[in-house]
């Protein structure tokens, strides 16, 4: 019989997300985000690619992006809700770690695995805080897809991308849970 960890299988059971918007202060210190960070390298990684870096947003630094965003916005002719709505984003936050993922050239392992260990990062990140106390919620939005934000906002390399905004800080109410996927509906067992 393998030996079980009921305490984070019950957390895995029952995680929840906390909504970006109501995330406040206080936020999670360096040495707090460096546990969390720690926790989140530890995710699957074919090849020991490392196919992913952090970016740990705070203060000026969420300023300078959320003046960036209507800058961006406005060049690529978006809607102004849609402007606001990635501009609260940043304006609203406290603490921001930007998960990169980072393309390397490989013969054994693809692009899409290296894309799909940058997205497991997310996810690991988003636990580990959640584990720690913290609220956090998982974003992303036209910013994080448009070139030319990532690259002047981030100084992203062509070979870069965002894989997530992981937004972090004190949640104060618990959200109500969602519904959850049924589980007989997306499941498919196969024994032949």
């Amino acid at each position: 019989m393998p030996k079980a960890n009921p305490a984070a299988l019950d957390f895995l059971l029952t995680r929840r997300s906390r909504p970006a918007k109501t995330l406040s202060a206080p936020f999670p210190d360096r040495a707090a985000l460096e546990t969390i960070l720690t926790a989140a390298a530890r995710t699957p990684d074919h090849g020991k690619l490392e196919p992913w870096r952090f970016i740990v947003l705070q203060g000026d630094a969420l300023t300078r992006l959320a003046d960036l965003v209507p800058v961006r916005g406005s060049e690529l002719d978006l809607p102004e809700d849609k402007i606001t709505k990635m501009r609260d984003q940043f304006t609203m936050a406290g603490c921001v770690v930007a998960v990169i993922e980072v393309q390397k050239p490989s013969d054994k392992v693809p692009a899409i695995e290296q894309t799909y260990s940058a997205g497991a990062v997310c996810l690991s990140l988003l636990n580990a805080a959640l584990a720690s106390g913290w609220g956090a919620n998982w974003l992303t939005g036209w910013a994080s897809l448009d070139r030319g934000f990532v690259e002047q906002g981030l100084g992203l390399m062509p070979n870069e991308s965002v894989a997530g905004f992981i937004h972090l800080g004190t949640e104060s109410n618990e959200p109500p849970d969602r519904p959850r996927p049924n589980l007989p509906e997306i499941t498919q067992w196969v024994d032949v």
